[in-house]
């Protein structure tokens, strides 16, 4: 029930943010559109602790501002790859493993890993993560468990 209000009050504030218009007949059409929205969602049983991750709430900041700080280096050395052409780019398959215990976890971390440029995961069995990197330094970083261990964090 609390991820029902809790999803109501979240596209509420997100139509209001859009709409501009709070005349009458336009809140009264938002309320009608959300309540549809919410009894479909309901109707397809999708409310629920993974659709709405609220105990992430707070970690998230943090968490993001670390993974932008990361994209950020691997763009740079992806493109000082590039620059010094296909001699200095060694693309590796590696099988990395991940300690994430719950499925949203493991998707945090998978995504995590292909939002790093020049990284890209590839497939998921279990908990093993299959990897292609541009670079074998990338997946050294990888094996290291810096992203592994922050993604843990995030999760509990």
């Amino acid at each position: 029930m609390r991820h029902t209000i809790l999803l109501s009050l979240y596209l509420a504030a997100f139509w209001l943010a859009n709409s501009g218009h709070y005349s009458a007949l336009m809140l009264s059409l938002g309320v009608i559109s959300i309540a549809l929205v919410v009894f479909i969602a309901h109707r397809m049983d999708v409310i629920d602790h993974e659709a709405q991750p609220l105990h992430l709430t707070l970690k998230l900041p943090a968490y993001f501002a670390w993974l932008i700080k990361e994209i950020f280096v691997s763009n740079l050395l992806v493109v000082k790859h590039i620059w010094l052409g296909n001699k200095s780019i060694s693309p590796v398959f590696m099988t990395i493993t991940a300690s994430q215990k719950t499925e949203l976890g493991k998707v945090i971390y998978a995504n995590s890993i292909s939002l790093t440029p020049g990284t890209v995961t590839v497939n998921i069995e279990g908990d093993k993560f299959l990897v292609h990197a541009l670079l074998t330094q990338s997946i050294k970083d990888l094996e290291s468990g810096d992203m592994d261990r922050r993604v843990t964090q995030l999760e509990n």
